[in-house]
């Protein structure tokens, strides 16, 4: 009887010993399958959207669409992971789905961490400043040379009529209507989500400043967003642009002509497609175009630039004056004289040019 206790204990030994022999042999070509390839021994363009960038980072491109198993082989031939079957394997059991996407690998990451990352949407972003005053045309060539996107397709996407309907902007594009502020855009990121994600910005920004804008008709908002485009190109001082506004304000109030040289600079580089004039001549001034506030009354069919928080502010909380009148008078400081006659106004031209002449 103690000889066969023995022998089973020797052949539970047995078991135990080798059940612990294969996890361990195991563990250990699942740690050498999970482990980090050097960056340095990754083949670069062997596979599409896997490149290798001047600093040694890796950039690496998921396409919309794209089966988890198809990723794990182009990493795979890559060298960034060792077994598509592991990669399947831990794919399959993963309650997250790899998400489409740019992502860059600036230091050896595992096969699990690898699919932690893709799981997680965590992509490449691009830090990018729109600033303030910028017209669609600008911000498609400042978008297209930082990679977001192309400048032909954004400005198609920003014209897209069942987008303009979703925000219901009465204007055949977004133009006045994408707030100019520092974003993180993931590379890729397509120019519809662009334009959702600025139209938003804008929408909640406004709402911050002017709640009862949720009262207004789009038309009538509208028209604030125009005038705010045409304050952000007028303004230099914050605290001039409300002045600004109650010159324009009371202008529209007598059927007075808003005579705004911003709109001129707006026909001639944005819609004859020409460089932005140093002066304006008498010939700009008398261009034949809806946008010129010189020969049209009223306000121009649509927004000159995408305004900025002063001047959506001065747009719609105006200072109260009877100013009809402004003209740079300090160009060092960006400040003007405000009139509320016309006799007045070029007296402070002429008063302007001496203070000048004599200064020199």
């Amino acid at each position: 009887m103690p000889r066969l206790i023995q022998l089973l204990f020797r052949i539970l030994a047995w078991i135990v010993g080798s059940i612990l022999l294969v996890l361990l042999v195991g563990l250990g070509i699942f740690a050498y399958i999970n482990s980090a390839p050097a960056l340095s021994t990754v083949q670069s363009g062997l596979e599409r959207g896997i490149e290798k960038q001047n600093d040694g980072s890796i950039l690496i491109e998921i396409f919309q669409g794209e089966s988890a198993s198809h990723v794990g082989k182009r990493l795979v031939s890559a060298g960034l992971i060792r077994s598509s079957l592991a990669w399947n394997v831990v794919s399959r059991f993963s309650k997250e789905t790899i998400k489409a996407g740019f992502y860059i690998i600036s230091s050896p990451e595992s096969l699990l961490q690898l699919h932690q990352r893709f799981t997680k949407g965590q992509q490449l972003q691009i830090r990018l400043t729109i600033p303030e005053g910028a017209t669609l045309s600008k911000i498609s060539q400042i978008l297209e040379r930082a990679g977001i996107c192309e400048s032909r397709d954004f400005m198609l996407a920003a014209a897209n009529r069942e987008l303009l309907e979703q925000y219901h902007i009465p204007n055949s594009s977004f133009e006045g209507y994408l707030f100019p502020d520092t974003y993180l855009f993931p590379k890729g990121f397509s120019p519809e989500k662009v334009i959702s994600l600025m139209a938003d910005t804008f929408f909640n920004k406004l709402k911050s400043i002017a709640p009862e804008m949720a009262a207004l008709s789009p038309r009538a908002l509208h028209e604030k967003v125009i005038l705010a485009s045409i304050i952000e190109r007028e303004y230099r001082v914050d605290d001039e642009a409300p002045l600004m506004a109650s010159v324009f304000y009371n202008r529209l109030k007598i059927g007075m002509a808003l005579q705004s040289c911003a709109t001129v600079e707006y026909v001639i580089t944005e819609i004859q497609g020409k460089p932005h004039p140093e002066v304006l001549y008498f010939k700009d001034i008398a261009i034949q175009n809806p946008f010129n506030t010189y020969v049209r009354p009223g306000l121009p069919p649509g927004p000159i630039s995408n305004p900025g928080m002063v001047a959506l502010r001065a747009a719609f909380f105006p200072a109260q004056t009877d100013f009809l009148y402004f003209r740079l008078v300090d160009p060092n400081e960006g400040r003007h004289h405000f009139s509320k006659t016309l006799d007045e106004h070029v007296k402070a031209g002429v008063i302007y040019v001496k203070g000048s002449a004599g200064s020199k």
